[in-house]
């Protein structure tokens, strides 16, 4: 198969860590893996107990070529003054946001601003916890980049994610 890119959830604990970075090349060059392919996510409550240190520590992620996401974006301690200094490739709306995306005009606006802002910013942007065609629908029109949700898949084990995929590549393009 191409390529794909893995996501893997950062804990609280780990971008304080001393070793992080190594830690990562490290992996990267045990496993062989491209770091194009790795994409680690990150909330905003992470980045706020040492902020400066944070953005050090993620520009030395990025140089890596490690594929950085702000997860819950939204639902911490937004600060747009701390946003345009993050090494981001992709911003994840927090699903709270998706939940009544169709039914609640507040939602919506909350959303496409999220997208507007993180096009102007260079830094793409997904809709995590998308159930339904319309949910859909309206990110698309709001030009989202990806989504995510149980529309596509319930989260899979290993085996049942590779039958996924093979399913999924053989299907014909939307």
């Amino acid at each position: 198969y191409p390529p794909i890119r893995v996501a893997v959830n950062l804990s609280v604990r780990q971008p304080e860590q001393k070793d992080l970075v190594h830690c990562i090349e490290k992996t990267l060059q045990h496993s062989g893996l491209d770091p194009q392919c790795l994409e680690l996510e990150i909330t905003e409550s992470m980045l706020m107990h040492n902020i400066e240190e944070s953005i050090i520590t993620l520009n030395r992620i990025s140089d890596l070529g490690v594929q950085l996401s702000l997860d819950d974006f939204g639902t911490g301690y937004s600060s747009l003054s701390y946003l345009k200094r993050l090494p981001i490739n992709r911003l994840k709306i927090d699903k709270s946001f998706i939940n009544d995306i169709t039914t609640t005009y507040n939602d919506a606006i909350i959303a496409r601003s999220i997208i507007a802002l993180a096009h102007s910013l260079e830094i793409q942007v997904i809709a995590e916890g998308v159930e339904t065609e319309a949910q859909l629908e309206l990110l698309k029109r709001a030009g989202c980049d990806f989504a995510q949700g149980y529309l596509f898949s319930p989260a899979l084990p290993f085996d049942q994610f590779m039958t996924f995929v093979q399913d999924w590549r053989k299907a014909p393009a939307h």
